[in-house]
């Protein structure tokens, strides 16, 4: 069992755009977790209106990564010169995920962060 972190386009991607890609089915073995901006960036960009039950159903699917002072500081500081992004990263790391879920080609040619394999697939 894998610690897999997904990021922002991926967790959207399972919840809302794309559920028939089957994204949390082939991850069901491995302890997923996503990090609380991107449930507040799904919200915002598809005007999810709150209390909302399918939301809180998906949201039990994921362990969630507390954001912490000490993140948004290392996140200030890089690697790349995206504050959300950043984010992601360093709540993966602190979390100790083996692997960083994105579609991002531009994280994706980090190849890791840290420990975190920085991958699109790896089943």
């Amino acid at each position: 069992m894998a610690k897999v972190f997904l990021d922002t386009n991926l967790f959207i991607d399972a919840v809302h755009r794309k559920p028939k890609n089957l994204i949390l089915e082939k991850l069901v073995s491995h302890f997923v977790l996503i990090s609380p901006l991107s449930v507040h960036i799904y919200c915002y960009t598809y005007k999810i209106k709150i209390p909302n039950e399918i939301l809180g159903g998906q949201l039990k699917k994921f362990s969630l990564v507390d954001i912490s002072g000490e993140i948004i500081q290392k996140s200030l500081e890089g690697p790349t010169a995206d504050l959300e992004d950043n984010i992601q990263l360093h709540s993966s790391a602190e979390a100790e995920c083996n692997y960083f879920l994105t579609n991002d080609k531009n994280l994706l040619k980090m190849k890791f962060f840290g420990k975190t394999q920085v991958v699109n697939n790896f089943i």
